[in-house]
């Protein structure tokens, strides 16, 4: 029996200089995501569409959901197999392409973790786990294009 999960947000906009929506120019992007027991996550578009570079876009969160929903699927395999992970950075990056009505939609995000695990037996198992990882994880599995790593798996040992 498969189990059912609900995540609920609040999107609140405070972008509002008076007069709404009254014109393109005439408003902020800025915006709240709250979810409730934790920390307000400042939001904005994208600075080529008129946002706030100082806030997280639509755009970041994305790349950013799927990279962390990646890591600690990885983490989990990894404990489970016997890879002791001691450091793990991912420099995700995406893509997306604007489309002729004005719209758009990414096309790739790949991921490039970098990892460091405790002795170099343990290399080669910590580089096929990122496979399961992507198999497993719930954000990837949600998408409509592709999801790619290219990890780099060193060791503490000399």
């Amino acid at each position: 029996m498969s189990k059912q999960h609900y995540y609920n947000a609040t999107i609140k906009w405070t972008g509002n200089n008076g007069t709404g929506t009254s014109g393109y120019r005439d408003y902020e992007r800025s915006h709240e995501i709250i979810v409730k027991e934790k920390t307000v996550i400042k939001g904005s578009s994208d600075p080529s569409f008129r946002g706030d570079i100082t806030k997280h876009n639509p755009e970041d969160m994305l790349v950013s959901s799927v990279s962390t929903c990646h890591m600690l699927w990885y983490l989990h395999l990894c404990s489970e197999a016997g890879v002791v992970v001691m450091e793990y950075l991912d420099n995700v990056t995406g893509t997306m392409i604007e489309t002729n009505n004005g719209g758009g939609k990414f096309t790739e995000i790949i991921l490039q973790p970098m990892v460091v695990v405790q002795k170099s037996s343990m290399i080669e198992k910590a580089n096929n786990l990122h496979h399961k990882a992507n198999e497993l994880c719930y954000i990837a599995n949600s998408l409509n294009f592709p999801v790619s790593h290219i990890p780099k798996t060193s060791c503490l040992e000399s």
